[in-house]
């Protein structure tokens, strides 16, 4: 799809491939989630997308996509990417952004399909959507909002050297969940950074990201990262690795 660079987007570890998805790999993916991607009994996500028939979590999946592609604009986008693995889809990794150009800062969200977690996949696919965010596109700090009670996200944030960063509270499934945001400097990051990662793409897409505007030194996070959480993917979620 040679009229939307993103097509060639990736980033490749020894172990996984993150890309933008062809609509094969959308329809792999949105496999892989109504398959399962947590247990009943403990919902991760703050949009409850999981729950529901087979249909309805498919259609979510691929909707979700197909809203970020065609509400893009350089100064508000989410990034979905899928996490291949053996030439299979097997999850996802997002980075989203609101005025990037000047904020530097991105949010990450991330799930695997429950099969295939529990075996490193989370790690690499979190070290490649990094090595995107700070090598690829130049920012300076990563965000990430993960559910307490999700223990394998939550130490998937320590290892990669996210600093506790406050707290928020969520309504899900009807009752009060309490979430715990965490922060990642590009300093951190580079003291942290142990799965090497290969960015593919970045190039011809660059204008898509508004990555030109001046870069201007700050110790403030972006109102809008603050004031939401969980934006500015449309539903950010953040799964178990």
């Amino acid at each position: 799809m040679r009229n939307w660079p993103l097509h060639g987007l990736s980033v490749r570890t020894s172990r996984i491939e993150l890309r933008y998805p062809t609509a094969d790999d959308l329809d792999q993916l949105a496999d892989q989630a109504a398959a399962g991607v947590h247990a009943p009994g403990f919902m991760p996500f703050f949009s409850q997308w999981t729950d529901g028939d087979r249909e309805t979590v498919t259609r979510r999946v691929l909707q979700r996509h197909w809203r970020a592609m065609a509400e893009w604009t350089p100064e508000d986008w989410t990034l979905y990417l899928v996490v291949v693995h053996d030439g299979e889809v097997v999850g996802s990794q997002s980075l989203g952004a609101i005025d990037f150009g000047t904020t530097r800062e991105v949010l990450l969200t991330s799930w695997l399909g429950l099969r295939h977690q529990g075996s490193g996949l989370g790690g690499h696919a979190r070290a490649a959507s990094l090595e995107l965010a700070f090598t690829g596109l130049g920012a300076d700090q990563a965000l990430s909002v993960v559910r307490q009670g999700n223990d394998a996200s939550q130490a998937v944030c320590r290892k990669f050297g996210f600093v506790h960063d406050g707290s928020q509270t969520n309504a899900v499934r009807g009752e009060r969940a309490v979430s715990d945001r965490y922060r990642l400097t590009r300093e951190r990051w580079a003291e942290h950074r142990a799965i090497e990662a290969e960015v593919h793409g970045v190039e011809p897409a660059r204008h898509l990201f508004d990555t030109t505007a001046t870069r201007t030194a700050t110790t403030t996070p972006a109102l809008a990262t603050l004031l939401s959480g969980i934006r500015p993917a449309p539903e950010a979620d953040q799964a178990v690795a």
